[in-house]
């Protein structure tokens, strides 16, 4: 039997996208493509000096980077979080410890960030440090920013980040980075999975 050429040619360009589609999935899209390097996170937090160090053995931490002045993104990943968190079993939640990492430290004090975070999860910590700290852990884990001038508004400037989800064992092992989404089920079906029973 002998195909037109035309439908051959179809073939060959299906083949072709479909390739593509998982070539730009697996080095783009994929949570595992281009993990960052992770590491020690040894910040001041909301409750004392915080380092992924002082992690029970099955402990994990639940690591993202945000701002409380954030209009959108953040109270979205915190929203995410408080969700993911209750679908766990009360065996599993002791397991996870959820930590938000300022990417403004200029107006997130301590205070600030332990108000703003009681809102999502009484269980969520709060962290920052000086900016040097802060560049570190954020090229580690590969966070970028971007500080947006707004002069019209009452907020004066904005923050563009990742937005990404790390879950960290307390060797600094990125176990795990899950994509923003607003919808919890991504970050649920990684913790359960990491966590297992």
């Amino acid at each position: 039997m002998t195909y037109p050429k035309r439908w051959l040619g179809v073939g060959l360009i299906t083949i072709l996208i479909v390739g593509i589609g998982v070539l730009l999935y697996d080095s783009v899209l994929s949570p595992h493509s281009d993990m960052p390097s992770g590491g020690d996170i040894e910040l001041p937090s909301t409750q004392g000096d915080f380092s992924l160090a002082q992690l029970g053995e099955e402990q994990i931490a639940l690591v993202s980077f945000g701002y409380t002045y954030c209009p959108d993104v953040c109270p979205m990943t915190l929203s995410v979080t408080r969700q993911a968190l209750a679908g766990l079993s009360p065996a599993q939640r002791q397991k996870v410890v959820p930590v938000m990492i300022t990417v403004d430290p200029e107006r997130d004090t301590l205070e600030r960030l332990e108000q703003y975070l009681a809102f999502f999860d009484e269980d969520l910590i709060g962290a920052r440090g000086s900016d040097a700290d802060l560049k570190d852990v954020m090229s580690r884990y590969g966070v970028i920013s971007r500080r947006v001038e707004a002069p019209d508004s009452a907020i004066e400037y904005t923050i563009d980040h990742s937005s990404a989800l790390y879950l960290v064992d307390r060797d600094g092992d990125i176990l795990q980075r899950v994509l923003y989404s607003p919808t919890p089920q991504a970050l649920s079906a990684a913790l359960v999975e990491k966590l297992g029973g």
